[in-house]
């Protein structure tokens, strides 16, 4: 079978419609040509597969030996000076990375401290959202998730390298992973300074090891403990990268997400009630928070799962073709780079019925709309799924039932409708800002 390729404009091919919404532009090329076609970007052609089954084809053993991730993310590894990472391996060195680092970024790494996470965001709350001001959200949403990963992940809140932890993943993600961006661009001086300042970020935290022997049980112990058992498996050139992942990983990722779930909340009165209601009842009285606490929050919930689906940031997984195979019907051939869209049923009507629509309780029994085969990918597919997905869920969770509960915000202007961005994550535009009428709860 032939496969269709979309039309663009003359070398800059669909880059245009990929930059404005690769989510809907996903969507209508499937509409258009169904679950297999080709486009071009910047004078490159990239073969996309799309849609439920291209989703659950990540997950088959046909799909790991058919697709790897290492071209999408060597010139990241290369950037550092490292042998590998985790994002960029496949099979058993994937597996062995997962081993080290799985611990540290699960939902155990959080287990007795979800009053830390609190305390957190009520430091962020004060630092950030002041009374009669307007609020950039992103920005504060950056702050609040580097000092929570810090202090709960590595026992380190850099809130001096922030800035610095913006620009480098900026700067790499945009030029080095989805490509959107010169490779020029690195040779900005702002850059150069930003990684440099990453880079000793990740030899502080190195050296704060090894001066100590007081290790607590987090992430940053059981990779230096990997490093000192087997340094094969995790040499020392690895180590920045790897110690500062998960403020990179969430920078962009976490705070995106729950800006979004920010606007959707104020978006929607109805909503904000039942936010409201769940929140304020789950802090009454001060008493501990455990996991039985988090499962009285459904709405909470219900309104982050539906924020995922509607502005979902793994829009396609990246991958590169390890050896001929077929799919739908089509001939794809070793080496072709691919993109498999798994956010498209996102918003299909056949998964989500009415798919535009805020609805917070998509996911309740009986409708449960996303445990259709294929349906929901929030967290990506496959091998490469989130590392991290129950620790994130448990954290935006919380931080924004904790934010609800403390803050009365509302949309300005009131009527706002809002801007995205595309580079080098999707996400709530920069410029977006809430206004702090006062507070709810001291």
């Amino acid at each position: 079978m032939v496969t269709p390729v979309v039309a663009g404009l003359p070398f800059v091919g669909s880059a245009l419609g990929m930059a404005k919404d690769p989510a809907r532009f996903f969507l209508r090329c499937y509409r258009e040509h169904g679950p297999v076609f080709r486009v071009r970007i910047m004078g490159k052609t990239y073969t996309v597969i799309a849609g439920a089954d291209a989703a659950n084809f990540l997950n088959t053993r046909e799909g790991r030996e058919s697709l790897r991730s290492k071209e999408f993310w060597q010139g990241i590894v290369d950037e550092y000076g490292a042998t590998r990472v985790i994002s960029g391996e496949d099979g058993e060195s994937h597996k062995e990375l997962r081993e080290i680092l799985r611990r540290g970024y699960s939902r155990e790494a959080i287990k007795g401290r979800l009053g830390d996470l609190v305390a957190i965001t009520d430091r962020s709350i004060e630092r950030d959202w002041r009374a009669g001001e307007r609020v950039p959200v992103v920005r504060a949403m950056q702050y609040l998730v580097t000092d929570q990963l810090g202090s709960i992940l590595t026992g380190i809140a850099p809130m001096e390298y922030v800035p610095d932890i913006r620009r480098t993943t900026l700067y790499i993600l945009n030029v080095l992973v989805t490509r959107q961006r010169p490779k020029l661009f690195l040779k900005d001086p702002r850059y150069k300074r930003a990684k440099a300042r990453v880079v000793e970020l990740g030899e502080r935290m190195a050296a704060d090891y090894h001066a100590s022997t007081d290790h607590p049980d987090n992430l940053v112990t059981d990779v230096m403990n990997a490093h000192v058992d087997n340094p094969g498996a995790m040499p020392a050139q690895d180590l920045p990268l790897t110690l500062t992942g998960p403020y990179v990983a969430g920078l962009d990722t976490v705070a995106n997400t729950v800006a979004a779930f920010v606007y959707a909340v104020l978006k929607h009165p109805d909503v904000l009630a039942r936010v409201q209601a769940e929140a304020d009842a789950l802090f009454a009285g001060g008493g501990t928070l455990d996991d039985e606490s988090l499962r009285k929050i459904p709405s909470i919930r219900g309104a982050l799962m539906e924020t995922m689906r509607l502005y979902p940031i793994a829009v396609a997984q990246m991958r590169t073709a390890t050896r001929d195979f077929d799919f739908e019907g089509h001939s794809i051939k070793a080496g072709e780079l691919l993109y498999v869209g798994t956010s498209v049923p996102h918003f299909m009507a056949e998964y989500f019925p009415d798919p535009d629509r805020f609805d917070i309780d998509r996911y309740d029994k009986p409708r449960a709309e996303h445990m259709r085969s294929g349906a929901y990918s929030p967290y990506g597919r496959g091998q490469h799924t989130c590392l991290g997905k129950s620790l994130a869920d448990v954290q935006m969770m919380l931080s924004m039932a904790r934010l609800f509960h403390r803050l009365d915000l509302e949309l300005d202007p009131p009527g706002y409708t809002l801007v995205t961005k595309t580079a080098p994550t999707p996400g709530p535009s920069m410029r977006f800002k809430v206004r702090v009428n006062g507070y709810r709860q001291a």
